[in-house]
């Protein structure tokens, strides 16, 4: 824009009717996915759209009952499984309207309110709380203020809908696989939970439970083993030190969580030990470094994108009829093995 010249005039909805050659009625349907366009209309006036360069105005939108974006609260972005959360979801939306807006670094209570508030003070349509660890009352709080999808977290709930895997029946596939190749001192890495209301539907608690069952089920109770740190690399490495250090070390280890078993990984490394021949390592969400094959790590794949999916899907039904009874998702989990998992020594 040259010096004195006026700033270049926004596009309005009444440009796109005009140049597509139709009312702004036709165009507010298509602009809204709503019923009684047809395909040839909503050709001409995605391309007018397109050839204009038309953005819709938000806080008119807003102003009307609609922003037409979606609001995503995750607890960091170093979690590779979390970008996969967000590819599924993304991809479902990519068809629609919406606009995914991400409020990262949600890792205490407190910070996730923040973002959490922030989200509803602008009016967006919908939220989608990634592993969120606010109590249930409050995400319910949450939940009836605007359409909610919790990911994640295990209960049931009438005000919002949820989205997780089977984290009990993932721990077991490990525990199994483990047992399978002769492992009998099979330890877990979980992460240190202090909310004893919020506990019973953590992830975290879910696979520690699911692993102490299926040691049981193997005749395995008395080598039952919990290093408790947190789902972080740190926290791998930690609690991998401690079990090292154990007077009978572990022959092998379950990592609650892939960027757990990095950390692992590393002290086992740190300790002048290998992998899998001195022991084995088994992780958990099957992200993309799982596959490297400088790392080859097993793990249990609970179909990240697919969570993605299924949460946007359940936001739009919800944003159309809030009246809806909840929705429970729960998918099911597989075991995919790689080098880091083999028989024990001897």
């Amino acid at each position: 824009m040259t010096k004195g010249s006026a700033p270049a005039r926004r596009v309005t909805i009444v440009d796109v009717a005009e140049h597509a050659q139709v009312s702004i009625t036709a165009v507010s349907k298509v602009l809204r996915n709503a019923y009684g366009v047809s395909p040839k209309m909503q050709a001409r006036v995605r391309q007018a759209i397109a050839e204009l360069g038309y953005r819709p105005n938000a806080a008119a939108r807003g102003m009307r009952g609609q922003t037409y974006t979606i609001g995503v609260t995750l607890p960091n972005i170093i979690n590779p499984f979390f970008a996969q959360i967000l590819d599924g979801l993304t991809e479902h939306l990519a068809d629609t309207d919406y606009q995914v807006l991400l409020g990262a670094s949600c890792n205490e209570e407190k910070a996730e309110a923040k973002v959490t508030h922030a989200m509803i003070d602008r009016s967006m349509d919908g939220l989608v709380l990634i592993a969120p660890i606010s109590s249930r009352a409050y995400l319910e709080q949450v939940a009836s203020t605007m359409p909610t999808i919790v990911v994640g977290r295990h209960g049931r709930s009438r005000a919002y809908d949820t989205v997780a895997d089977d984290d009990f029946t993932g721990a077991a596939l490990i525990v199994d696989h483990l047992a399978d190749l002769g492992h009998q001192r099979i330890a877990h890495i979980d992460h240190h939970e202090t909310d004893l209301d919020r506990l019973a539907e953590m992830p975290n608690a879910i696979r520690a439970a699911g692993y102490r069952h299926a040691m049981h089920a193997r005749g395995l109770a008395d080598h039952i083993d919990i290093a408790s740190t947190s789902y972080t690399q740190e926290g791998g490495y930690l609690g991998a030190q401690q079990l090292l250090a154990r007077p009978v070390r572990p022959t092998a280890i379950f990592a609650g969580a892939d960027i757990v078993a990095m950390g692992v990984l590393d002290a086992i490394a740190e300790a002048g030990l290998r992998v899998p021949e001195d022991i084995s390592v088994a992780g958990y969400d099957n992200t993309t470094f799982a596959a490297f094959r400088p790392i080859s790590l097993t793990s249990v794949d609970q179909a990240g994108r697919q969570i993605g999916a299924n949460a946007a899907r359940l936001l739009l039904d919800r944003i159309a009829d809030q009246t809806r009874p909840s929705t429970q998702v729960k998918l099911s989990p597989t075991l995919v093995t790689r080098r880091t998992t083999a028989p024990p020594a001897g």
